[in-house]
């Protein structure tokens, strides 16, 4: 018979071993993220998968912050972040710190998520945008590479918590994949 396994069957790490355990080489960059549960999300994800951080820019709430804590569930103090007035300038230091830049939006020049292939030993910073405007037209220009999630319904868009968690783990399955 099948049993849910108990906390201390999973062997989670303390926040403390996190921080200075090796980071998967992806960063998530919130570009103006109006929902603090949104941001709390993608510090779950953050969490889950070992990134190395999280840049806050614009309007995007940071901790503390009630409703990130909501969804965060403790991520926030594990996973690191730092807050940038705008998204350029987010991107411009992670560009001069070697970073590829991913966009996830919907472009007429979107690669298919399924379709595309990180190079190994590349660090990424992945943009995501406002729930409402997407990522502003001033950050499409500083984009290496600009995603697609495949959707085939009447929907033309996924609430961003859920497709952080969809990219994440597309990049991480290929990246980990490759060097394992």
């Amino acid at each position: 018979m099948m049993r849910k396994l108990s906390l201390r069957e999973l062997n989670r790490v303390t926040p403390e071993i996190f921080r200075q355990q090796e980071k998967n080489p992806i960063v998530l960059v919130l570009d103006n993220i109006r929902s603090g549960l949104n941001v709390g999300s993608a510090f779950r994800t953050a969490d889950a998968f070992a990134l190395e951080k999280l840049c806050l820019c614009g309007i995007t709430a940071k901790p503390p912050h009630r409703e990130i804590l909501k969804t965060a569930i403790g991520a926030s103090e594990s996973v690191a972040w730092e807050y940038f007035e705008s998204t350029q300038n987010a991107l411009n230091s992670l560009k001069e710190q070697g970073y590829t830049v991913l966009g996830l939006e919907q472009t007429d020049q979107s690669v298919s998520l399924e379709s595309y292939q990180p190079d190994r030993g590349q660090k990424y910073a992945v943009v995501l945008g406002n729930e409402v405007k997407g990522i502003s037209n001033e950050v499409l220009p500083l984009l290496d590479t600009c995603l697609e999630i495949p959707q085939f319904g009447t929907k033309h868009s996924l609430n961003v918590s859920v497709a952080t968690g969809i990219v994440v783990w597309d990049l991480f399955t290929k990246i980990r994949m490759r060097t394992l």
